[in-house]
C-alpha cells in the first residue's frame, strides 16, 4: 500500500517540473471535455468559459447532467 502512494507522489514530482500531459479522457458535448493527465492521473475539465478547471464532484454532476442533456438533443435532431 505504502509503494502505490510514493509511486503517485513520484509521478506528482515529475509533473511539477516538467508539467501535465493530459489526454481526453470523456468528450462531454462538442464543447465540453474532461481531461486526465497521464502520469499523476490529476483531472481538469473546461468550465463555463472554456478555461481548463479542477474536476470536482460538483463539475462531475454537471458534466453528467450535462452529457445527458447533449445526448438526447442530439437523438431528437437525427
Amino acid at each position: 500500500m505504502m509503494k502505490k502512494s510514493t509511486n503517485q507522489n513520484a509521478f506528482k514530482i515529475i509533473c511539477d517540473i516538467i508539467g501535465h500531459k493530459y489526454v481526453v479522457s470523456k468528450q462531454v458535448t462538442s464543447h465540453v471535455k474532461e481531461y486526465t493527465c497521464k502520469c499523476c492521473k490529476k483531472q481538469l475539465t473546461t468550465n463555463s468559459n472554456g478555461d481548463l478547471t479542477e474536476l470536482t464532484p460538483t463539475f462531475k454532476e454537471i458534466n453528467s447532467i450535462l452529457e445527458d442533456i447533449y445526448t438526447r438533443r442530439m437523438v431528437r435532431i437525427k
